[in-house]
């Protein structure tokens, strides 16, 4: 397979993949709501956990890592010998997906856990010793800052395990993580702007 069938098929398949509202299904299912209406309006594991309960929205954690696992995956897997671009072709693909998905209205989540089931793939050293740092620094200072730590760290650690290309690619992902949370934070701007008049 070339590398530009090879890429077609991932994004395809990584978009429809990415598209997949695992957390719209836990919360229509298990308590009748759209995350999209209630907490902080994100149909994601954060407001899936705070609406539903920690238990509950497990299957969501492993439904939007999976999505990013899986598009990565089958890029690493199709990609001719060398072409590693391919597998974060699919990441960003799942991720696309996840943030504006067809079967959800072009409403969907911030990708997070979507990019992390992707950089795990994409990077399992860098992913392994990144979630080292979170669980060791979540131990000592709590989760928020873990999850800093571990999202901070994962970029330098790449760069030693993978060189810069694939560091500059996994810039181009978290990026759209960025888009992401910039859009809904100027939403939530526009609703409260609107509340005020």
């Amino acid at each position: 397979m070339s590398d530009v069938l090879a890429a077609l098929v991932v994004v395809v398949v990584g978009y429809v993949v990415g598209s997949v509202p695992v957390a719209g299904w836990v919360a229509r299912r298990r308590a009748g709501l759209d995350l999209r209406d209630v907490g902080d309006r994100n149909p994601g594991y954060w407001n899936a956990k705070e609406s539903l309960g920690r238990r509950a929205a497990v299957p969501v954690f492993v439904g939007d890592v999976a999505k990013g696992a899986v598009a990565a995956g089958l890029g690493v897997l199709l990609a001719p010998d060398g072409d590693w671009w391919i597998g974060y072709v699919g990441g960003f693909a799942a991720m696309v997906g996840h943030a504006w998905p067809v079967f959800a209205g072009f409403r969907g989540g911030r990708s997070v856990l979507t990019f992390v089931g992707a950089a795990v793939v994409l990077s399992p050293i860098t992913a392994a010793i990144a979630v080292g740092v979170l669980l060791a620094v979540t131990a000592w200072r709590g989760f928020a800052w873990g999850s800093r730590a571990g999202v901070f760290v994962y970029p330098l650690v790449q760069l030693a395990v993978d060189g810069p290309y694939r560091t500059a690619a996994t810039g181009v992902l978290m990026t759209l993580i960025g888009v992401r949370f910039a859009t809904a934070a100027w939403r939530s701007r526009g609703r409260a702007t609107a509340g005020a008049d």
